[in-house]
């Protein structure tokens, strides 16, 4: 495609789209296909994909395993809804049922993460008679209208209209909280002592807390391992639901566990699960996992028209068994590391912090020489993205001032490509730096005397 034809379609989709829908990059990119670990754009560039389509891509673009099971589906029936008996949907529900560590589970799946939070919220609010919700400051779990009023992330909350009264606590993240200095167990107590105070002040049955166990749009924040096994402990003495939002962590993209949540208690489970994305490796399927008590708690009927198709199914099914019979949760335990160490090892004046597990990494970048944690540089963290991308490599970007480099490739990834992402990466960095220290030289001789 030439620029030309690019910038025609530039022009249509801010023509025909919403202006608040973001895109990527000076010049927004087409991208056309996608093989394993790379994508072409449709002027013909190759890249190493290290952002996933946003954690989606789990294992590997154009998966033999999961296009086969989509065609092979698609040409004997497309859509039923739940109204009818579907073995495919069936089928995914058990097995991911039988891996989800909750006992007695029941699933239902949606079409995306942001229904699937929707309606864990609409379980715990039954189940609890009420609308109270705690939530994670920093948090985010959607765009819909309920998951936006219990958003901790004021760049993605367009509205201060909300159907739930929601207590925000602390322990989304430790590089900018007020408790940074401290040890895992003394910031794990501070927390969970402002937890208390929250609820105390809540007065009322609060209904659920809804955590991510590391934090997307947040820029892969997270508290101490343990964290949220601690606040579930004050969570049951009163009653009150506990909600994991696995969205971006499930699967076993951490490396250590096949969910997030697990990294926090080896003694209780979530009462509710949500997951998306990385199940239908760019299918539009998502879901809540649940104990049937709860699960079989809504007092009214319901159906899905789209939830559980079909074609969803048989691909999410898919790549779910390529996951496990290739372990690539191990593979991102195995690979993680070349990424994240090596970048923790880089020297970088505008580096603030490193931090995740598996194949979910946080870059945070700051302006030199303000101090700690210091102060959030988005424009540096948009020059790496673009700097990157000249170099062939795609990477997200996020957090409360857009100031996080995103990286989470697919979970299949070699460590020979994680060691060319690494490397380009570094070189991206190091060349935003090196032209910020010049332009810090060159203002410095020109207001000289």
């Amino acid at each position: 495609m030439s620029s030309t034809e690019q910038a025609d379609l530039l022009a249509r989709t801010r023509a025909v789209l919403p202006s608040w829908l973001a895109l990527y990059y000076d010049e927004p990119m087409e991208i056309e296909r996608g093989e394993g670990r790379h994508v072409w754009d449709s002027a013909g560039n190759r890249y190493l994909d290290f952002f996933g389509g946003i954690l989606t891509t789990m294992t590997a673009h154009a998966l033999p395993e999961v296009t086969e099971a989509v065609s092979g589906q698609a040409g004997r029936i497309l859509h039923t809804s739940t109204l009818y008996l579907n073995r495919p949907m069936v089928e995914l529900a058990e097995e991911i049922a039988a891996v989800s560590g909750i006992p007695d589970a029941k699933v239902f799946l949606t079409t995306s993460g942001t229904e699937a939070n929707d309606a864990a919220l609409l379980l715990a609010s039954s189940a609890r008679r009420s609308n109270q919700i705690l939530a994670l400051r920093g948090s985010y779990h959607g765009r819909s209208f309920s998951t936006i009023a219990i958003t901790g992330n004021r760049t993605w909350s367009p509205t201060s209209l909300s159907p739930f009264q929601t207590y925000y606590v602390h322990g989304g993240s430790r590089y900018r909280s007020p408790f940074a200095g401290l040890a895992d167990a003394e910031f794990v107590d501070a927390c969970v002592d402002d937890l208390r105070e929250v609820l105390d002040q809540a007065g009322g049955d609060v209904a659920a807390l809804i955590a991510e166990p590391i934090q997307g749009v947040g820029g892969f924040t997270h508290g101490p391992d343990g964290l949220l096994g601690a606040f579930a402990k004050e969570l049951r003495e009163r009653g009150i639901l506990w909600i994991s939002d696995e969205v971006q962590t499930g699967w076993g993209r951490t490396g250590e566990h096949f969910w997030g949540w697990q990294a926090h208690t080896s003694d209780a489970t979530p009462d509710l699960v949500t997951f998306a994305k990385g199940i239908g490796n760019g299918l539009s399927v998502g879901g809540v996992i649940g104990r049937a008590e709860i699960m079989d708690g809504l007092r009214a009927n319901s159906i899905s028209t789209f939830g559980g198709s079909p074609v969803t199914s048989v691909g999410a099914l898919a790549n779910l068994r390529y996951l496990l019979a290739n372990d690539l949760q191990g593979n991102a335990a195995k690979v993680g590391p070349v990424v994240l160490d090596g970048l923790r090892e880089l020297d970088s004046p505008i580096i603030g912090d490193v931090r995740g597990k598996g194949l979910m990494i946080g870059v945070e970048l700051v302006r030199p020489s303000t101090g700690t944690p210091g102060e959030p540089a988005p424009e540096l963290a948009s020059a790496v993205l673009e700097a990157a991308r000249r170099r062939g490599l795609l990477v997200g970007k996020g957090g409360l001032y857009a100031n996080v480099l995103r990286i989470a490739p697919p979970l299949s990834l070699t460590p020979q490509e994680a060691a060319e992402g690494l490397a380009l990466l570094t070189a991206s960095i190091e060349e935003v730096a090196a032209g910020l220290v010049s332009a810090t030289s060159v203002e410095e001789e020109v207001v000289s005397p």
